[in-house]
């Protein structure tokens, strides 16, 4: 089995547990073919948590959850040195953060100190207590959630932190076929946890390898992408940074654009997205249904464009709309 069926296999068994949600679980696996982390805000309900769950129980690795709340530390995430007295030294303690597929549950929740707790962990994939540099996993991911309902007691994610995070993905709730499927889907895993029918279903299904996952890396890495292409990406974040050479309105509408690290994620996740449709090249279909998720927690719209009810995805459009595709 090549590593595109292997991902399309898990693609499949996250989409048997999470309904309705086909872009999440989309974008789950392009954050995951493309080494980075995750942002997903959304009501509560809509299986921000479980997704992360189900796809952790689909690969060789470890899954930890934590909840965000204001009285976090930050040696709550990293760990701390904890005093042996049988020999009195100190020995370190590792934190949640030392797991594959961490789950930041309602990031806002917890202060400004405890969420740059995260900052050096998802840059540089290491943990620094006191003088000792500890490192992370090489399979490492972070998916935070936020709550857009519940604004009371939140703190705003610093910009630095914000830009750490290669997608910032909004999701909805789902339509009524969607619905339907996922009450039969309840009662069935109700079913399922009862004693009996945990002695009966006991055939676990086969995980995917760590190994398999960064082979796949590599070919998302290789994939075709014409110079003209390059260049348009490049010029997509450009004009985050000068709507002004596409239309005088833009202007208006931008205080601060993208940064370089928006061209590498837009890169990366444009890779994965035509990758995982099967093809080994890049098309400019492939930059513009990402562009939204990578840039829309990157740019910061003026207050002339937040008084006209323009949102930070009605801002990208219009560029899109404007950018000439080669």
């Amino acid at each position: 089995m090549s590593n595109q069926e292997t991902l399309q296999s898990l693609k499949k068994h996250v989409e048997q547990h999470i309904i309705g949600q086909e872009n999440l679980v989309d974008r789950m696996l392009i954050a995951l073919l493309a080494d980075g982390h995750l942002l997903v805000e959304g009501a509560p309900g809509l299986a921000k948590t479980k997704a992360i769950k189900v796809l952790s129980e689909g690969i060789e690795s470890n899954f930890h959850r934590i909840q965000f709340t204001p009285d976090l530390l930050p040696a709550d995430l990293t760990g701390t040195e904890v005093y042996r007295p049988q020999d009195g030294s100190f020995a370190f303690q590792q934190g949640p953060l030392f797991h594959n597929l961490i789950l930041a549950d309602e990031i806002n929740r917890a202060p400004a100190k405890v969420q740059s707790a995260l900052l050096e962990a998802m840059a540089e994939r290491q943990i620094t207590v006191g003088k000792v540099t500890y490192q992370l996993p090489q399979l490492f991911m972070v998916m935070a959630t936020q709550n857009p309902i519940e604004q009371e007691g939140t703190y705003p994610l610093p910009e630095a932190q914000l830009d750490r995070f290669l997608m910032h993905v909004t999701i909805d709730y789902p339509e009524a076929s969607s619905e339907k499927a996922i009450l039969a889907l309840a009662r069935d895993e109700a079913l399922d946890e009862t004693p009996l029918a945990s002695t009966t279903n006991s055939q676990a299904r086969p995980r995917i390898t760590q190994q398999a996952i960064f082979e796949a890396r590599r070919e998302v890495l290789n994939l075709y992408m014409a110079e003209n292409l390059e260049e348009y990406l490049v010029h997509m974040v450009l004009a985050t940074r000068n709507p002004g050479a596409y239309g005088d309105d833009l202007a208006q509408w931008s205080l601060y654009g993208a940064s370089p690290r928006a061209t590498i994620a837009i890169d990366r996740c444009a890779r994965a997205h035509a990758w995982l449709a099967g093809r080994d090249y890049v098309d400019p279909d492939d930059i513009q249904s990402i562009a939204c998720d990578v840039l829309r927690h990157r740019i910061i719209l003026s207050y002339e464009a937040e008084a006209e009810g323009v949102t930070p995805d009605t801002f990208i459009k219009e560029l899109i709309a404007r950018i000439a595709v080669p």
